[in-house]
């Protein structure tokens, strides 16, 4: 019997990028399309299988499976084959930016349709895949709020502060709604809430943006985790049962400098101003003192092994500090294309190659080294065995090893 038993069947996670969004042309986007996740399913499993990988994020498109409130969840049928096949257990993501074009999200029936949808993926997903289960309502509701409410990046197509806080808290009421629903056809199934962790600083010679930094770190980054758990708008009905697991979201341009207008500009990795990893999630720690999961991180091209070494060591020290890191999510698991230009980031534990009309998976070979070396020094498996669900994870060997390696904090982020 594990000493200190995990939430999750494995320490490491991943997951497939899986954005729905109506983008600035107005047209829709289907990042799973974009990367053939769809029609690579089951050898994108296998992967996470022989990485001994248990866990994914992976979404169902909202907008794709609800028609005018008319439901049809068959396009997730080939992954729920794939995670069977490979013994991998879902965080299933149910709005990851995208929503059906005839909601209005200010509206109240976007609430009602959104907490009809949820209940019915319950039902379709929780019988045919072993449980615990897991979900994320809605993904990053304070990025989305940017993107649809204040930047006009994607719909609603909204471009005021007013118009983003009005966003997120409508967001937050869907968000709220949706768990409960869950919970009635699955009253055990786990919330994972996820959301980027933000450090903010006011431009050397704008002293007179010091205090809006701030806010925005202090307090805007957290108000829709606040939301969740009932701190904040206690009339949305929500509570600590309803954050439940709070995923934080780690990548270097979450460190930025106060734009006025506009998003903020990402600091240069050897900016003094740059706080540690383990700093920023300990922050969350002592908000909430729930699990926490790094939800998605990752570096970019050959920094990808470098970038998974100081997360390692960032999460380390957090959790010789007493923080209840249950997972860290190595994300997306096959590259993702940018929303803007379209390039491929290279950020995935697989880069996609193009090769006569199809995208073929190949591991970045330093990360996967990388990942590897830190399954070993924690005594985690390698690849997965028959079934990785037959015991709980031991944490104890991972809190074992943060205080055997005696990991510090620090600002390096090159």
């Amino acid at each position: 019997m594990a000493k200190h038993p995990g939430i999750f069947p494995t320490f490491f996670m991943s997951g497939f990028e899986c954005s729905t969004f109506l983008w600035k042309d107005r047209k829709r986007r289907n990042l799973v399309a974009e990367t053939r996740h769809d029609l690579h399913a089951m050898q994108d499993y296998r992967l996470l299988h022989d990485f001994g990988i248990a866990v994914a994020r992976e979404g169902i498109p909202w907008p794709l499976v609800d028609r005018h409130g008319q439901l049809d969840f068959s396009v997730v049928d080939p992954f729920i084959q794939a995670m069977q096949a490979n013994k991998v257990v879902a965080i299933w993501d149910l709005c990851h930016y995208g929503y059906p074009d005839d909601l209005d999200p200010f509206s109240p029936a976007f609430t009602e349709r959104f907490a009809a949808y949820c209940r019915a993926a319950a039902e379709y997903v929780v019988p045919k895949l072993p449980g615990p289960h897991f979900f994320t309502p809605i993904n990053e509701i304070t990025f989305f709020s940017f993107c649809g409410g204040e930047w006009g990046w994607v719909a609603p197509y909204r471009n005021s502060r007013e118009d983003r806080m009005q966003l997120r808290v409508a967001l937050c009421r869907a968000a709220i709604a949706g768990a409960k629903a869950i919970r009635e056809v699955d009253p055990q199934a786990r919330m994972v809430n996820i959301d980027p962790l933000v450090h903010v600083v006011a431009p050397r010679d704008r002293p007179d943006l010091i205090d809006a930094a701030r806010h925005e770190t202090q307090v805007d980054t957290y108000l829709a985790w606040d939301i969740l758990c009932g701190r904040e708008h206690p009339e949305l009905g929500g509570s600590p049962e309803i954050l439940d697991i709070v995923g934080a979201n780690n990548y270097s341009f979450g460190q930025m400098e106060y734009r006025e207008h506009g998003p903020h500009a990402a600091l240069d990795p050897h900016d003094d101003r740059i706080v540690p990893l383990c700093e920023l999630l300990g922050n969350v720690w002592q908000r909430y003192r729930h699990p926490m999961i790094i939800g998605e991180t990752s570096g970019m091209g050959q920094g990808r092994s470098e970038w998974l070494k100081d997360v390692m060591e960032e999460g380390l020290a957090a959790v010789a500090r007493g923080m209840d890191l249950q997972g860290i999510c190595l994300f997306p698991a096959v590259d993702m294309p940018d929303w803007h230009t379209g390039e491929w980031l290279h950020n995935g534990i697989c880069d996609l190659v193009e090769e006569g009309g199809e995208l073929r998976r190949v591991p970045d070979a330093p990360y996967v080294q990388e990942l590897r070396r830190w399954q070993k020094e924690l005594n985690r498996v390698v690849a997965l065995d028959e079934d990785p669900f037959s015991d709980p994870v031991e944490l104890q060997d991972v809190v074992d090893a943060a205080h055997r390696l005696d990991k510090k904090p620090d600002d390096n982020w090159s």
